[in-house]
């Protein structure tokens, strides 16, 4: 009877030390743990101590930091058709551990494999100049539409970066002519306006000088100060036919 007994007691404390060994669970500050009674879902627990009947319970740990999820290179075919090659990072987070579990198999792989489609959708809309000018809209863009797709999943998606978008070399030599182009078009641009504006001037002068004679002679004489100055130069200036009659001898009178 007592060697019965003691095989019992034998039974208890290894039933225990089974139970400590595979049924304690310490989850930390970051992690909840998803139990399922029998295969179905019964609760969501955590943190701290959790007890988990071996056989009848199993758990699955969800960590709830932010994830960092590189998405790699996609080929784009813009808007105006220019094949770019264009890569990104998405910051997420699980925020219901029950769906992230029991909603999608792997939601990490799904997030990634959706991120990848998005980047091509969303960036094919848009031409080169906006991918290269506008990344904030783009970004927002994309990560509205991720964080709306992976609600469902318990997923919350924080930001998208987009990191490079490389063009192939003769593209880059196409957008550098291009831009030298439109450096000489402002140059002309500008050049014309200047002349345009000088053109202006010089004719309210004009209009200015021809209403005072005055004004033109005292012009006349400060353009000859001016050249005068250049003793290097030899000045031919018209001479007012006006002067000239004071060198003229009077005219006869009439025949007495």
């Amino acid at each position: 009877m007592s060697w019965i007994l003691g095989q019992f007691w034998i039974i208890i404390l290894l039933t225990a030390l089974f139970v400590v060994l595979y049924g304690v669970k310490i989850l930390r500050e970051y992690e909840r743990g998803v139990i399922f009674l029998l295969g179905r879902f019964w609760k969501v627990k955590g943190p701290g101590l959790v007890i988990v009947v071996p056989i009848v319970q199993q758990m699955v740990r969800v960590d709830l930091r932010i994830r960092v999820l590189d998405v790699p290179e996609q080929d784009v075919i813009s808007r105006d058709n220019v094949s770019v090659r264009v890569n990104a990072v998405v910051y997420f987070r699980v925020v219901d551990a029950q769906k992230a579990i029991i909603q999608v198999m792997d939601f990490l792989m799904a997030t990634s494999q959706l991120a990848q489609t998005t980047l091509r959708s969303v960036l094919g809309q848009h031409d080169l100049d906006s991918m290269l000018s506008e990344r904030d809209k783009l970004n927002a863009n994309i990560q509205r539409i991720l964080d709306e797709h992976t609600e469902a999943w318990g997923i919350k998606v924080s930001t998208v970066e987009l990191k490079r978008v490389d063009l192939n070399e003769s593209m880059i030599r196409a957008i550098a002519q291009q831009a030298e182009a439109e450096r000489g078009r402002r140059a002309k641009v500008i050049q014309a306006e200047g002349e345009f504006q000088a053109a202006e001037q010089f004719l309210n002068a004009a209009q200015i000088l021809a209403k005072t004679p005055e004004a033109m002679q005292l012009r006349y004489l400060n353009t000859l100060n001016t050249i005068a100055n250049d003793k290097q130069s030899t000045i031919v200036f018209p001479f007012p036919l006006e002067l000239m009659r004071v060198f003229q001898p009077p005219a006869k009178g009439g025949s007495s």
